[in-house]
């Protein structure tokens, strides 16, 4: 018969709760940064002339090209010296942008007449007023785009928390799931139930912002 006892000795067995609490954290605060971070970046390298900006993007995308890998070691010494380990600071801080989401809000915010930034000048609108008032408002759709992608990705980070996070209590969800397989791998029923507390947010998220998500690729990648 249907029963709800694996989820229950899954929060009861596990601190379940409290994973799911850092992960929630870790994931928001990364994506609403990378969401201001970025979108300030995009508009800067789409409208903005300063000295260096395409030797500066044509970093950032080269920089896309590096795998991942080789920042473990060196991240996890600053980390270290820091004396961040065990830390929110050391889940949030490393990703509070990315050159992907630069790269995504700078192609987006080029599809912008720059008519439009120039009304918005002449009627007395500061940079960040036609960021705020101008840009934001039209780039909703990639924006979503972004948060999606943001999102996801650290909500199933695990390799670079498994590096700089050692104690239970600040282990994410992803974490968590692994620690589950290992002392409770024979309880299919309590493994299947982590899954689905593990996945069901992520379902949600994208539920919640599949239109704007859609309509942000689509136009994204025809400009």
């Amino acid at each position: 018969a249907p029963t709800l006892d694996p989820y229950r000795d899954l929060f009861r067995l596990l601190p379940m709760g409290r994973s799911l609490f850092n992960s929630l954290f870790v994931a928001t605060t990364v994506t609403l940064s990378n969401m201001l971070f970025c979108s300030l970046a995009g508009y800067a390298f789409a409208k903005l002339r300063f000295p260096g900006r395409d030797a500066l993007f044509l970093m950032f995308i080269c920089s896309m090209m590096i795998p991942w890998q080789v920042n473990l070691i060196p991240g996890f010494v600053i980390i270290q010296k820091l004396g961040w380990l065990n830390t929110f600071q050391a889940l949030i801080i490393p990703n509070l942008a990315g050159a992907f989401g630069i790269f995504l809000c700078r192609q987006f915010i080029m599809s912008i007449p720059n008519d439009v930034i120039e009304a918005a000048r002449i009627d007395g609108c500061s940079e960040l007023g036609i960021y705020r008032h101008v840009i934001v408002p039209l780039m909703t759709p990639a924006l979503a785009t972004l948060a999606i992608f943001t999102f996801l990705a650290q909500w199933n980070s695990f390799v670079w928390p498994l590096v700089v996070i050692h104690t239970g209590s600040m282990r994410p969800v992803s974490l968590m799931i692994a620690v589950l397989n290992g002392q409770f791998g024979a309880n299919f029923a309590m493994v299947m139930a982590g899954a689905v507390v593990v996945t069901l947010p992520m379902i949600l998220i994208f539920l919640a912002f599949q239109r704007q998500f859609i309509k942000g690729v689509v136009l994204t990648t025809m400009r």
